[in-house]
């Protein structure tokens, strides 16, 4: 198995005749949670928009362990196995939770360990007890975690996480943060893009720092929290 499970190549991509992405490469090692961080605007969502197939990029490689899926569309990325859980949730907010969560269910043989409805809701027992309700009566951190659920359905060998922090209060974060570590230590492979530097720097073995579409920093978590120039230039906090 190649030991990179998600590298991305000197990407550009554009919104119509904007030139967004310019370059733009990273890599993410296999069972690695990977940070993507940025100030709003820098280009993490689009990151995530092309590497899903929502946008097609213009020049470049986005390999899964080792297969080019750059240009794909969307249903067939998520089929070799990148499943992504949006910014701002998006959940089907007329379906109920269970609903959610079976319309995304996909099988893998790759996969050792999958997930079904009984896992997601052993993960977050609190969507085990609303399972019949309607998704847009749920708060925002059970839609949250009705996000992340859905992905795992899919049985993702690559799991984006798109802003999973956004909006939440800070004990939800907290659980928010404790789920991915777990989903971590699991050997599940992720790209975390993140606003909450703090928790992206707790969670993340390798991080990538985005400004105005290309790469500004690329290393270790550990090298980047030394680093207290690039954070303060990059992402305007120590």
């Amino acid at each position: 198995m190649a030991s990179e499970a998600l590298s991305v190549s000197d990407v550009d991509s554009y919104y119509g005749d904007s030139h967004v992405l310019h370059g733009v490469g990273f890599s993410l090692r296999a069972g690695a949670l990977l940070g993507l961080l940025g100030r709003n605007g820098a280009g993490k969502t689009t990151c995530m928009a092309t590497i899903m197939g929502f946008l097609r990029p213009r020049r470049g490689t986005i390999d899964l362990f080792g297969e080019n899926v750059a240009g794909l569309a969307p249903e067939a990325i998520a089929r070799k196995g990148i499943c992504l859980v949006p910014q701002g949730r998006r959940v089907f907010r007329s379906l109920s939770v269970r609903e959610n969560l079976m319309v995304a269910a996909q099988t893998r043989a790759e996969i050792e360990k999958p997930w079904s409805l009984e896992r997601v809701f052993a993960l977050f027992p609190r969507l085990a007890e609303r399972h019949a309700q309607d998704a847009g009566s749920l708060s925002g951190g059970e839609q949250q975690m009705l996000a992340i659920g859905r992905a795992l359905m899919g049985n993702p060998r690559v799991l984006l996480m798109d802003e999973p922090s956004e909006g939440l209060a800070p004990q939800i974060v907290a659980e928010v943060g404790r789920t991915i570590a777990q989903l971590k230590a699991e050997g599940l492979s992720i790209v975390l893009v993140e606003q909450n530097i703090k928790l992206t720097l707790e969670l993340a073995d390798d991080v990538a720092i985005v400004n105005t579409g290309t790469i500004a920093f690329s290393g270790t978590a550990a090298a980047l929290k030394a680093n207290e120039t690039i954070i303060a230039q990059q992402l305007g906090v120590f």
